[in-house]
């Protein structure tokens, strides 16, 4: 048995209720001027304002930059950068859902490095470590607050870009989850669907030969004991909060279930690497306009139950570590899961047209970091198997 392991984590993780207001220590530590990335209607909440004026209290310079659009669009995050440029920040916190904290990294890289966001496209392509970076999430779902991932929309492409690097990873995250509390049901399930999904590509990817420098060659490297480790526990949290925090958003117990599981599906899957599911929510997302969440969730049964022949081993411990009878439960409970919180059961239903099924197969076939990270290998014609099943709810057809 090899035991290889290896993990990317922020230098500081901070979890539990009321973390936030560890803030202004936090970010007095790391620098004096502090740009603040968030939305507009995050700017105006209590919680967040409370969060400035700790940074204040502590001695700095706070500018705060409100422009983080749905998605974070590749020109937003660009004009972000050179908007605040003259501000000459030393510390970068990013505030909100998966956008924000995107954006943030974003900016915090064009602020240290220069040039566009297009320029860094791809894996290990920024040169060096960014400024510092503080990443307060206040949903529960992408978990960039510990992955060294920030994903943009790009219009040109008509898809979404990722810029993947250990540089990126912030410095600090603050995971308070009194900060979703707030968070709608809708949210909360699009959010933690995500996050569970995260969990299980990141804990059902492939196993690669674990050849010494694979960690430097690789951003994503597939799964491992310290990504398997991460990624169950997530399971396990989120098959037991995801709901309750759905249908009671006032339920603190279920909230920090979610939130957690969230977090640690991110130390997964940052290491582990996400595959299909996310491959084709790509252009999925790109021609429905549907949120990610849905799409991965959507998609992650069909893509399962492909997989099946070569992760029963992994089904068997999903599982166990959610109570199941048996690893052949785990795909229809995951779908009875996600059905009762309002994930859509098919791409028909999500809003794809029946004509773009081609084209979702080749784009998705293309995004190699992903499909290479599949544990069973799916050529063109088989991706096109698989997207036309998911478009009709037809699991059996893919058995």
């Amino acid at each position: 048995m090899n035991l290889f392991a290896t993990l990317r984590a922020p230098q500081e993780l901070l979890f539990g209720a009321g973390q936030r207001h560890a803030l202004g220590a936090i970010a007095a530590r790391l620098g004096r001027r502090a740009l603040v990335v968030t939305d507009a209607r995050l700017a105006e909440d209590a919680d967040f304002l409370s969060l400035v004026g700790q940074m204040e209290a502590a001695g700095l310079k706070v500018m705060i930059d409100s422009s983080t659009l749905p998605d974070a669009p590749v020109n937003s995050a660009a004009a972000s950068a050179e908007a605040v440029r003259g501000f000459a920040p030393d510390v970068v916190v990013g505030v909100g859902g998966g956008s924000c904290l995107d954006t943030a990294k974003c900016v915090a890289l064009l602020l240290t490095f220069g040039g566009r966001p297009q320029d860094y496209y791809g894996e290990n392509v920024v040169p060096g470590p960014v400024m510092p970076l503080i990443a307060i999430p206040t949903t529960a779902g992408t978990g960039s607050e510990v992955t060294p991932v920030a994903v943009l929309s790009d219009a040109e492409r008509s898809l979404k870009v990722g810029i993947s690097s250990l540089y990126l990873i912030p410095t600090v995250s603050i995971c308070d989850p009194e900060l979703t509390l707030s968070c709608p049901p809708s949210l909360t399930a699009i959010a933690g669907a995500d996050a569970l999904t995260h969990a299980i590509e990141a804990f059902t990817a492939i196993r690669r030969d674990p050849v010494p420098g694979i960690s430097q060659q690789r951003v994503f490297i597939g799964k491992n004991e310290l990504s398997d480790h991460f990624a169950l526990r997530a399971i396990a949290l989120l098959w037991q909060g995801l709901e309750a925090a759905c249908q009671d958003g006032a339920d603190v117990a279920a909230r920090e279930k979610v939130m957690l599981g969230a977090t640690l599906a991110g130390l997964a899957f940052g290491v582990a690497g996400t595959a299909a599911a996310h491959a084709i929510q790509y252009p999925v997302g790109a021609l429905t306009h549907t949120a990610h969440g849905l799409g991965v969730a959507c998609l992650m049964p069909y893509v399962m139950t492909w997989n099946t022949p070569v992760i029963e081993a992994e089904l068997a411990e999903i599982a166990r570590a959610t109570g199941l009878d048996g690893p052949g439960q785990v795909i229809p409970s995951l779908a009875s899961l996600f059905s009762r919180i309002g994930i859509p059961a098919s791409l028909r239903d999500l809003g794809l047209d029946e004509g773009r099924i081609d084209w979702v197969a080749e784009q998705s076939s293309g995004i190699t970091r992903l499909i290479q990270n599949n544990p069973r290998p799916l050529n063109p014609s088989e991706m096109r198997r698989l997207v036309a099943a998911a478009y009709h709810g037809d699991r059996a057809g893919l058995n």
